[in-house]
């Protein structure tokens, strides 16, 4: 199950989950394989083609219940019955409705041994971002943050490059190549001008998704952001005003407009998640400054943080903070963290952790 969650991860398969599968006969690996991409084969049947006849009477072990119904490929189970295998292990049970357990229920049916649970913690934090859209119907959000040890993300004048070492960013850049999008807001892009890339040094890295929120359409179209947004997946989130001149600028770049319900304190980060869902965005990595962490974390949104504390003292009661908003009143109400994990990540301390609250 180790190895197939390991060739699970060589997958880049958004929207569909991260599969790897293995062969066992006669205790030896005789075949193994992995879902390279939504669209093509399946693991386990590339595992079953490179075996060929040597399947039947073989263990399967899979990290994802096979799936049983036709989508841009046939049923796994219908390759996994006609290959002879004896007995199949898989580590979890796929949350999509159209599975839910009817792939274990047809193989059992067939006469093949079914175990399912092998290492099903590691096995749903492996496709923790597949699991959440397949049951909450929103992406898994994760918020990064970089702040000196007195809690600042920039000087009063806005300077923030770079508080974060660099062992830390290269971190940050691996986690823009696990997410599926990059989501930053409009005080981002003015005063940084990012191009929001993956920048490992790495063959064929595929760069995440750019989400750019813009309520009021400031940033201008020559930002950098946009620079590859004929190659580059660019989402352009606007309020429902957006101007018919603006949306057809963007469009003609090939940027993809998406107009969302603002409130009070900026989007319905709720609402927004539900589209980007829809747009095959299962993982948001949150770049943004004090204001979007806020909203986020008052949307109840947010799945996972991650938080770089550099040994630099910034002061000045005017130096922003990781997470702005109004704030909570009293401690009672702060949001609570749990599975925290702190470790050392170059010259900084790199936190982990997950909100109590999430929904």
């Amino acid at each position: 199950m180790l190895r197939a969650m390991e060739l699970a991860r060589k997958g880049k398969t958004t929207p569909n989950p991260m599969v790897g599968a293995v062969l066992v006969k006669n205790n030896r690996i005789i075949a193994e394989g992995f879902h390279p991409r939504a669209g093509g084969p399946h693991a386990e049947v590339v595992a079953l083609r490179k075996a060929g006849k040597k399947a039947r009477g073989a263990d399967l072990y899979v990290n994802l219940e096979p799936c049983c119904h036709i989508g841009r490929t046939p049923p796994c189970t219908d390759a996994i019955i006609q290959s002879g295998v004896s007995r199949v292990f898989a580590g979890m049970k796929d949350p999509n409705k159209r599975v839910q357990g009817k792939g274990i229920r047809l193989l059992k049916a067939a006469g093949i041994k079914v175990s399912v649970g092998m290492m099903k913690n590691d096995c749903e934090k492996l496709n923790e971002a597949f699991v959440k859209v397949m049951k909450a119907g929103v992406p898994f959000v994760t918020v990064k943050t970089a702040m000196s040890l007195d809690g600042k993300i920039a000087t009063r004048t806005g300077d923030s490059q770079w508080i974060s070492g660099v062992k830390s960013r290269e971190f940050v850049h691996e986690l823009r190549k696990q997410n599926d999008a990059i989501l930053v807001g409009t005080n981002t892009i003015l005063k940084d001008n990012p191009k929001l890339n993956c920048r490992l040094k790495k063959k064929q890295v595929s760069h995440p998704a750019r989400i750019v929120l813009d309520r009021r359409n400031r940033i201008p179209l020559t930002a950098k952001v946009f620079a590859n947004s004929k190659t580059q997946r660019v989402v352009y989130v606007s309020s429902l005003e957006l101007s018919a001149k603006r949306e057809k600028l963007l469009m003609a770049r090939n940027i993809e407009v998406l107009k969302v319900k603002t409130l009070k304190s900026g989007f319905d980060f709720k609402q927004l998640m539900k589209l980007l869902a829809q747009k095959d965005l299962n993982s948001i990595l949150i770049e943004g400054g004090g204001e979007i962490n806020s909203s986020a974390f008052e949307a109840g949104i947010v799945d996972r943080v991650f938080a770089f504390i550099s040994p630099i003292l910034i002061g000045g009661q005017q130096a922003p903070s990781p997470i702005g908003g109004k704030g909570v009143t009293k401690i009672s109400k702060a949001i609570k963290l749990k599975n925290m994990k702190v470790i050392q990540v170059g010259e900084d301390l790199m936190v982990e952790a997950e909100p109590c609250s999430v929904e």
